[in-house]
């Protein structure tokens, strides 16, 4: 009988072949102490990208999804499939450049108290500067909040581990009994906002949400959206109205409402359309518009 795991690698390929097979290959030059399967879910890419990615790494467990349901859903087919005692989502443009995964996983069991755990990410490419060292807390209101250490140069200033407001979603790694209690990740975002959500609800059970400096994870950034594309504002702004509405109560709900509809959200309408990113604003426009048909449509969002 095969021994469990200790910690599941779950990584989504969505016409990427060329970064996740950087990924495996830099788990493959960088062994690790701990045990870990890893598992790729193909996001419905345009070609089956699983089935090419199967022949050259038959160690790896592939999953083919014939359409892209998003990045919790991607993550959700990997969570079902994998047996490892925790589960660490890990994006595709990432590389593992050290033997230090083990780090993540003795941080998360230094406690039972600890949910969910998230390493130090630095940008990929020179200066490799901080992208993040935790996050600061969210704003009840506006629903903001910044990576502590974004874009700063990495001097040893936050190598101190500590509890954080929210994990990354680019590298989390969460116990298994965790997700068993608080469930999946919820599939209503597709894509933004869904990793803040479930982080919502495991600190709600009790759990802790940990930054660990030890562990280093380089990433690339994602391109799938591009930088500030139309779509990834459409969901930034649809979605930072269903977090509210999911996850704020009574007068603080309905205050951060209003200020997206009616402040936020305009202003940044007219400094679009002021520049002429007519596409951006119709996105944000949408989102809102698409926000209360889903809530319209599903009584329990």
């Amino acid at each position: 009988m095969n021994q469990r795991p200790d910690i599941s690698i779950i990584t989504i390929n969505y016409n990427g072949l060329e970064e996740t097979c950087q990924l495996i290959e830099s788990l493959q030059q960088h062994p690790q102490d701990c045990s870990y399967e890893l598992i790729v879910v193909d996001n419905g890419s345009i070609r089956d990208e699983a089935l090419l990615l199967r022949k050259k790494y038959p160690e790896v467990l592939l999953i083919r999804s014939e359409q892209n349901v998003g990045f919790s859903g991607g993550n959700n087919l990997g969570i079902q499939a994998a047996t490892g005692k925790s589960i660490f989502l890990l994006n595709n443009d990432t590389l593992i450049t050290a033997n230090d995964l083990k780090y993540l996983h003795e941080r998360l069991y230094s406690s039972p108290n600890i949910g969910a755990v998230s390493p130090k990410i630095k940008f990929a490419f020179p200066p490799r500067h901080i992208q993040f060292a935790g996050f600061t807390p969210l704003s009840k209101y506006t629903l903001r909040n910044r990576a502590i250490g974004y874009n700063e140069a990495d001097e040893g200033q936050f190598d101190t581990p500590q509890e954080t407001n929210c994990l990354h979603g680019a590298a989390m790694m969460v116990k298994r009994e965790v997700i068993e209690r608080v469930g999946i990740m919820p599939e209503i975002y597709f894509l933004y906002y869904e990793e803040m959500d479930w982080c919502t609800q495991i600190s709600r059970q009790g759990y802790q949400l940990w930054y660990e400096p030890r562990c280093t994870i380089y990433h690339k950034e994602s391109r799938s959206t591009g930088k500030d594309s139309p779509l990834k504002t459409y969901y930034l702004t649809r979605n930072r109205l269903l977090y509210t509405w999911r996850n704020r109560q009574g007068g603080i709900l309905y205050i951060s409402i209003l200020y997206q509809l009616l402040m936020a959200n305009p202003k940044n309408i007219a400094i679009h359309l002021l520049h002429g990113r007519s596409l951006q604003a119709k996105a944000i426009f949408n989102g809102c518009r698409d926000f209360f048909q889903l809530k319209h449509k599903r009584e329990n969002i």
